[in-house]
């Protein structure tokens, strides 16, 4: 199939078309805004719904209404629009639905800029809402892996009964490249969903509810959400560049590791042996794939658009084995080529031990 030329924005909502999404419930927010603007057009063309909530908390619990018939479901958002949202999605998280959340991060904090942020981590990945819970989160870093991971994303949603969030950033949503679309939606089969809400003639009704008044039930719900979520460690997924013999080891995910990957060839040529990390999967995080990667890195360094939150979780992967460094822009600053290679020549010039 030829490349076309496409948005990032608008690029993943036609792959969430083609991966059989056919209910979309969002509210505008820059830089974010093709997404819903391109599914208003397409959605009712293959018979799908699409509908501008009056708020972002109540277009997530429209997905929670979607998503408990069995369908399939996603909403998007940019950074303060998703922290709207988290209410909803840990109700979601806690009644076991399936859904696709996307965040093009933005700078923060507060309303701050429509410019790209990777500052969302923390919240992607910890569980922004209330309670024990954790969404499958996919970090792509080219628009051609966007659309190849929508469908990944809607597929792991209904294996684990579990929301997927895709973390991309506004250099992604807004940029343009050459993509290839999968086989379209009329080739794609899903699997039945006996617990979905779709009317109880026949059989026993079923519930969908995130709300345990026992706490000795509670307790046991959660204990179960905690045997999924370890379940899903086998889902990690990554990147190696230039890692086998690297003395310096970049780790960064999304628009940040495309960047450290040119600085990474730029430091070859000067002579210094240097790779980069790219976790793929930011939840779950591929702990042995990291350590395997730095296991001759003299030095670790996180290129991050934020002010360090990807390196907290380098430097416990790694249990504190190698020092870890970070090098960050934030509030819509972007990392260049030329600085991340500054910050390479520094640590592999540098003798000295770092307590990391």
């Amino acid at each position: 199939m030829a490349k076309v030329l496409m948005k990032g924005n608008e690029a993943l909502g036609e792959a969430a078309i083609r991966a059989g999404c056919r209910y979309f419930f969002g509210y505008p927010i820059t830089p974010q805004n093709e997404i819903p603007q391109y599914l208003a057009k397409r959605l009712p063309e293959v018979g799908g719904v699409f509908l501008q909530a009056e708020s972002e908390i109540a277009a997530i619990n429209m997905v929670y209404g979607a998503a408990g018939s069995g369908a399939r479901v996603m909403t998007s958002s940019s950074s303060p629009g998703i922290s709207l949202k988290q209410e909803g999605i840990t109700y979601i998280a806690g009644a076991e639905l399936p859904c696709v959340i996307v965040n093009m991060q933005r700078g923060g904090p507060g309303l701050g800029s429509i410019q790209p942020a990777q500052s969302d981590y923390f919240q992607a990945v910890k569980g922004g809402g209330h309670g024990d819970y954790k969404l499958l989160v996919l970090a792509p870093a080219t628009i051609q892996e966007m659309v190849d991971m929508m469908g990944k994303a809607f597929d792991l949603a209904d294996e684990y009964r579990n929301p997927v969030m895709i973390l991309g950033d506004g250099i992604l949503g807004q940029m343009m490249e050459g993509v290839e679309f999968p086989a379209e939606e009329t080739a794609l089969t899903l699997a039945e969903k006996p617990w979905a809400t779709t009317g109880a003639k026949g059989r026993k009704p079923n519930l969908i509810n995130s709300l345990f008044l026992d706490p000795v039930e509670l307790e046991q719900h959660n204990h179960h959400l905690q045997r999924k979520y370890d379940r899903m460690a086998k889902e990690v997924l990554w990147e190696n560049y230039r890692t086998d013999d690297a003395e310096v080891v970049l780790v960064g995910y999304g628009s940040s590791a495309r960047i450290a990957k040119a600085a990474v060839d730029l430091a070859r040529a000067h002579g210094i042996k240097a790779g980069l990390f790219r976790p793929i999967t930011l939840f779950p995080f591929p702990k042995a794939a990291l350590q395997e990667a730095c296991k001759q890195a003299n030095h670790v360094l996180t290129v991050e658009m934020s002010m360090g939150q990807l390196v907290e979780d380098v430097r416990y992967n790694l249990e504190f084995k190698v020092p870890v460094h970070f090098y960050g822009r934030s509030g819509g600053m972007v990392p260049t080529t030329r600085a991340v290679l500054e910050e390479i020549i520094r640590w592999a010039h540098s003798g000295e031990e770092d307590k990391a």
